[in-house]
């Protein structure tokens, strides 16, 4: 018998698995945009840290979806795990939008 509390597997796979897929997208956007490009407003180290950091974020993703997908869809994802993905991205917005401006100037 399933607990009423906890989300369906459906209900998981329709909205996790497109969110992880966003986080897949845009960490590899912006890995692939931090290690062929030099950001004239940051630092090399800055630079590094950030593209360091995106790996991690990496790393956990795949193994988040490889034991979301081993689980059948059965497995959530903290918030704790999410909120931290979420700001990274929100950081590599900005880093890009910065990039692309100063680019077109």
């Amino acid at each position: 018998m399933q607990d009423a509390n906890l989300p369906s597997a459906d209900l998981l796979k329709t909205v996790l698995e497109p969110l992880l897929e966003d986080f897949e997208y845009w960490f590899g956007r912006s890995h692939q945009l931090l290690e062929n490009e030099t950001m004239p407003f940051m630092s090399d180290q800055e630079q590094s840290q950030l593209l360091g950091r995106i790996k991690q974020a990496e790393l956990e993703l795949n193994a988040v979806k490889m034991l979301f997908n081993a689980s059948d869809c059965q497995v959530g994802i903290d918030m704790a795990t999410l909120a931290p993905w979420h700001q990274l991205v929100t950081e590599c917005w900005k880093v890009g939008m910065r990039f692309h401006q100063t680019q077109a100037q």
